[in-house]
């Protein structure tokens, strides 16, 4: 491991942990497991963009891109050895309230039944599902709970929210934590300086921007700016939801953190130069900065829109870091 990378980790006499990441993305939780002192040695994701950004950043992982339905996890046993945590992220999208009055695909929410299999083949001590807080009106998430529990396992699902863990984003994500051998210690937020949207962006003059009204811009667009500027002031910069619907105006201060970022582009940057005002999207940079990755993390495959969904679908690291830590100690880890 680099310098860089140490320092960024900053773990402190880490356990020899192996974990496998299943639905990995491009690998917020296994970064954030990293950080806590595991070894990853195995990662699995079926989009490919995604795959080349985790073997990025974890080259000594493998890494499976096949659907999990067509992996037998008894052919691993030899090739990864003795697993003692398993990351899980399955799919959301049909799980989120996002989603609307849409169809749900119920083959789609039965991804996170692998978990499962995985688990009855490599028996690791630890677990850690991750998913949108909504997936506890699946009608099959009491049975994966029951499931896990009649594997031995001990659970705690805890719904928490990334900003609270000095990430410059509100995300509520739930996790379900399961132990083999003791009942999950209930989990405090650590005691972290709220960062803010303001952390984030960029004011080095590295992006381009356009005037905020112009002919071709929507109605409520430019609504949605009135609003924001009618209550912070005409000099007062402010972040907007470009894309999208939104319940709360349609923009944001920037002394808050970042509302949840999304798998589409959706906050548009909004200034004042003097005479006019301007506006530009966040850039993938800037969203990564707000999931909680450092600058050090390789984000350089794909097209824009492919890392704006990459960000939007990864766990917040230093949350994950935190999760483990407690866990794998079974004890809440020093407070600051």
């Amino acid at each position: 491991m680099s310098k860089a990378s140490n320092q960024e980790c900053k773990t402190d006499k880490p356990p020899k942990l192996k974990a496998i990441d299943l639905f990995c993305g491009a690998g917020g939780s296994s970064w954030g497991a990293k950080c806590a002192g595991v070894e990853i040695v195995a990662g699995f994701d079926m989009w490919e963009t995604a795959g080349k950004v985790y073997k990025d950043n974890f080259p000594d992982a493998r890494f499976y891109g096949e659907k999990l339905e067509d992996i037998q996890p008894e052919d691993l046993v030899k090739e990864l050895g003795k697993i003692d945590l398993i990351l899980a992220s399955p799919e959301c999208t049909n799980h989120s309230v996002a989603k609307g009055n849409k169809p749900r695909c119920e083959e789609s929410r039965k991804t996170a039944l692998q978990v499962l299999r995985f688990t009855k083949v490599f028996k690791p001590r630890w677990i850690v599902i991750e998913n949108v807080v909504s997936m506890r009106n699946w009608d099959r998430y009491t049975e994966l709970i029951a499931d896990i529990e009649s594997l031995g396992y001990k659970t705690d699902v805890r719904v928490l929210n990334s900003a609270d863990f000095g990430v410059p984003q509100s995300r509520r994500r739930m996790f379900i934590v399961c132990d083999l051998e003791k009942k999950p210690q209930a989990m405090k937020t650590p005691c972290r300086k709220v960062r803010t949207a303001q952390d984030i962006i960029d004011h080095n003059g590295t992006y381009e921007y356009s005037p905020l009204r112009t002919k071709r811009r929507a109605k409520a667009t430019l609504e949605r700016a009135k609003r924001a500027i009618k209550e912070v002031g005409r000099e007062s910069p402010f972040l907007i939801v470009y894309y999208g619907s939104d319940a709360a105006g349609g923009w944001q201060r920037l002394e808050v953190p970042l509302r949840t970022i999304t798998t589409l582009d959706r906050f548009a940057y909004v200034k004042h130069d003097g005479k006019r005002h301007m506006m530009r999207m966040l850039q993938p940079p800037e969203l990564k900065a707000a999931t909680g990755w450092r600058k050090t993390y390789k984000l350089n495959r794909g097209t824009r829109r492919d890392k704006i969904k990459m960000i939007g679908n990864a766990v917040c690291p230093p949350v994950m870091k935190y999760i483990i830590m407690n866990l794998i100690s079974n004890k809440e880890p020093r407070r600051c």
